[in-house]
């Protein structure tokens, strides 16, 4: 691992223009994966609402909340960040405007501002830069990659742009670059790249002083020579440094895309860093390069189903596996809260019941598990999906009729799936979740058996001990774990600090399991989570079968 003194360390700042949504995410970590094997390198996101992070936000508003292991719940774009880098990122790298304004007030309260009038420049902007020395210094970081989130238009950003161009002169010319992704649209009948809203964007961020080094434009086909010279010409650039960054279905082939225009090269030049091994991006290249054969149709079912971003992480898993596998997974997007299409599940080779919240859609979910766990298909619960899968299985097979969680029905006689007593005394939203990285212990089970098969557990014994996020306030109910083991439904996991149900397995099932955590959320494409590994091995050899 290389390291570098404080002055020596290198930052690069990511903004966006146009439109949002454009990708900023994955350009970062595109651009992190090249440097990810030589340097240590980390991610940094600035958001500009008033939240102080996503975790209150509906799915609708924001996408996927990302949970970090020290329990921070963050935007999605963390998930790229640590899929790409193979890292793990902490709470102190997400910072909203809203953390920023809250942490103002605290030190003006504490006094630590000796009496003078608070103010947004230097005050505000000196925080925002603090923040970013310090994390760089404590973590020891060689690059900082600095995501700014909306767009450079946006007034939310404006003190968040100013704070990254007062960083120049803090860091050094030398050890600093600006990126902008910004977007060339082809107008309908049209027929022709229109750089106009880039020019404009780029001008619009050059009125805030910063002078981007490198425009990438988002595109559907590659910059033609005559968009990136109006571009180049208007940034003050030469063409060298302006990159298509087209449209790809598949976004674990967008760094090769980058390397191929010369992109990470010209940033490491810039930074002033010797040339790149790129060994992580070969091992990519490799995976991505073989042959798919067959395909097998997994449902995720959920009320979020209209937003695909809401579960984010659970469809990147299904990438990983598909990788290992050479399949091709088709993702079928069931809405729980209509009348479920008998016709869809029996086209399955496999469901997931991913996490969620409330009581919308519960008896859809209820009803697709009972066709899993009936017709032998393999099945996946995630968080919810555990304690729908528990409630299922003590109304249909424990004949417990109104067994539910108190989560759906607050006055139900039977609650399977119960709040810890410590918990309902928990005022803040958030504050009673149990949320971030915990240990579990797992016995002898197919379960156990994958995550050994992949390394990603620690063998105590006949135990194996393993760690994954959490994002939940509802546990199952340990009264009626004898009653559900005894009819087949075992727990198989349970929490190492607390004896908490975190992992159940059916028997004489194909592959029907659940646990509480959520997997999903440190799959990697190099190790993919064990749960949708087992579950894709599962489709895999039920689509033998139907054959």
């Amino acid at each position: 691992m290389t390291t570098t003194n404080s002055k020596q360390r290198k930052f690069l700042v990511i903004t966006g223009g146009v439109i949002s949504g454009l990708g900023k995410g994955v350009t970062t970590s595109s651009i992190g994966l090249f440097f990810s094997d030589q340097y240590k390198v980390l991610p940094m996101k600035f958001d500009g609402y008033l939240n102080t992070d996503p975790g209150t936000m509906n799915p609708f508003e924001h996408g996927e909340v990302f949970v970090l292991d020290d329990g921070a719940e963050t935007d999605m774009d963390f998930g790229h960040y640590e899929r790409f880098l193979a890292n793990s990122a902490n709470k102190q790298q997400s910072i909203t405007m809203g953390k920023i304004y809250q942490e103002i007030r605290r030190r003006e309260r504490h006094g630590d501002y000796l009496g003078k009038t608070v103010q947004l420049i230097p005050h505000v902007t000196d925080l925002i830069q603090e923040k970013i020395i310090q994390i760089s210094e404590e973590q020891d970081a060689d690059l900082m990659l600095i995501e700014v989130g909306g767009t450079v238009g946006d007034l939310e950003n404006d003190l968040f742009i100013e704070a990254l161009r007062q960083l120049r002169a803090k860091v050094g010319s030398e050890n600093i670059c600006y990126l902008h992704l910004t977007y060339v649209p082809i107008p309908y009948g049209v027929n022709e790249q229109k750089t106009k809203p880039t020019q404009q964007s780029i001008n619009l961020l050059q009125t805030k002083g910063i002078w981007p080094d490198f425009i990438i434009a988002r595109c559907t086909e590659t910059l033609t020579e005559n968009s990136r010279k109006k571009i180049a010409l208007f940034a003050g650039l030469t063409e060298q440094d302006v990159y298509s960054g087209e449209d790809v279905t598949n976004i674990y082939t967008v760094p090769k895309g980058y390397e191929e225009q010369g992109l990470i090269d010209n940033i490491s030049t810039k930074l002033g860093l010797p040339p790149l091994k790129k060994e992580r991006y070969k091992r990519w290249q490799e995976l991505l390069a073989q042959e798919r054969k067959g395909s097998v149709k997994i449902a995720i079912c959920g009320k979020y189903t209209d937003l695909e971003d809401s579960y984010a992480s659970v469809v990147e898993a299904l990438h990983h596996c598909s990788f290992h596998f050479g399949t091709n997974i088709e993702i079928v997007w069931l809405e729980t809260s209509h009348t479920i299409n008998k016709e869809i599940l029996k086209t399955l080779d496999a469901i997931i019941v991913p996490g969620g919240f409330g009581n919308r859609g519960i008896e859809g979910k209820i009803e697709v598990i009972t066709y899993a766990r009936e017709n032998k298909i393999p099945y996946l619960g995630i968080c919810y999906g555990l304690q729908l899968a528990v409630v299922e299985f003590a109304r249909k097979v424990c004949n417990i009729k109104d067994a539910n969680s108190l989560e759906i029905d607050p006055k139900t006689t039977n609650p399977l799936i119960t709040m810890l007593d410590e918990q309902k005394k928990v005022v803040n939203l958030g504050g009673s979740m149990r949320l971030g990285a915990y240990e579990a212990k797992i016995k002898k089970s197919k379960i156990q058996e994958l995550y050994k098969k992949l390394k990603i557990c620690k063998e105590e014994k006949e135990e194996c001990i393993v760690s994954e996020r959490h994002r939940h306030r509802y546990e199952v109910n340990p009264e009626y774990i004898k009653i559900i083991e005894e009819k087949g439904l075992k727990v198989v996991g349970y929490s190492r600090e607390r004896e908490l149900v975190e992992f159940i397995e059916l028997e004489n099932h194909p592959y029907f399991v659940a646990t509480q955590a959520h997997p999903e959320l440190k799959s990697k494409l190099e190790t993919p989570a064990p749960l949708f590994y087992g579950l894709v091995q599962a489709a895999l050899e039920h689509r033998k079968k139907e054959k």
